[in-house]
């Protein structure tokens, strides 16, 4: 597999789908089972006093509603352009995401707060119910990673939740070690540090993820494509004499865009329209790109003093 910086797209590979309204039931059933142990770790929590088993019901609660958030998104994502959306509504899993880690910031925010303040005033804790609790969330995490596995072949807002949910996995052994600790030493400082550990991941992973969501709404160029190597590629096809006024963004998660202006060669008009399947051929076979835009300039009357990449600014 060639990388982008050589212009060529990266493809996904064949798989059997999973037929939807079996997914749809997975997904029920992940979201239920978490939902069910949010419930069970944040009773745990206030009675055992545990910040961290709260601290990681939070994060399973962050699973289910991403799960949630996931399954509505790609249901309104589904449906086709109209006179209101032109470009239809795939940017609805988008939106969802950004929601989902603009909430999980917040919620990691809040327990490191919590986990600090606990630091300097620490509180006795039932180290075998928190164990107890923790373990139980381990066989959750894994029928969920079970559940979702196979649609995370399919999806990539699913696939995201998938490894979300291993992760949270680690989480619940970090309680289990936690209960464990205080259980044999009785040191109950171990439950906010744990408690910033689990904050510290949480953030770590909604930061690093949420510029993603963000780059696609604000119209950036997608992050595996070289826009330089599709200019070189533009420039490459026979009659072209220039490209300009180029812009590449993501209409969807999976659908790339671009639009350019290209420059016809002296003497080569009459062949514009071949020239123009030539640059289409280039970019949809080099690059994977499936919808674009050329507008055609003859030599003579092409932009004055264009960018290359994107437009001039208004005049203020």
């Amino acid at each position: 597999m060639r990388s982008a910086r050589r212009g060529v797209y990266k493809l996904p590979g064949h798989h059997h789908h999973l037929d939807p309204k079996a997914g749809n039931t997975r997904i029920f059933w992940a979201v239920a089972i978490n939902i069910l142990l949010t419930v069970v770790q944040i009773i745990g929590g206030i009675l055992t006093g545990s910040l961290a088993l709260i601290a990681d019901a939070i994060h399973n609660l962050s699973d289910a509603l991403t799960l949630v958030l996931a399954f509505f998104a790609r249901k309104i994502a589904q449906r086709p352009a109209d006179d209101t959306m032109t470009f239809g509504y795939g940017r609805a899993e988008i939106v969802a995401a950004l929601i989902n880690y603009t909430t999980l910031i917040l919620l990691g925010s809040y327990l490191t707060y919590a986990a600090v303040m606990r630091l300097f005033e620490p509180t006795s804790v039932d180290g075998w119910s928190v164990v107890v609790i923790a373990v139980f969330a381990l066989v959750v995490d894994a029928v969920t990673a079970f559940l979702t596995y196979a649609l995370s072949k399919e999806s990539m807002n699913i696939r995201a939740a998938f490894l979300h949910n291993l992760a949270d996995a680690l989480g619940s052994v970090a309680v289990i070690i936690t209960g464990t600790v205080i259980i044999l030493y009785d040191w109950r400082l171990i439950d906010p540090l744990m408690t910033l550990l689990i904050a510290g991941y949480i953030l770590w992973q909604s930061v690093t993820e949420i510029g993603g969501s963000v780059r696609i709404l604000m119209l950036g160029s997608p992050p595996d494509l070289d826009i330089h190597a599709i200019l070189e590629a533009i420039h490459a096809v026979p009659g072209v004499e220039d490209v300009h006024h180029l812009h590449l963004w993501q209409m969807q998660e999976h659908e790339q865009a671009l639009d350019a202006h290209v420059v016809i060669k002296e003497g080569v008009w009459m062949e514009a329209d071949s020239v123009k399947l030539a640059v289409k051929a280039a970019l949809r076979d080099g690059f994977g790109l499936s919808h674009f835009t050329l507008e055609l300039e003859c030599h003579v009357h092409a932009c004055k003093d264009p960018q290359e990449v994107g437009h001039a600014a208004p005049a203020s």
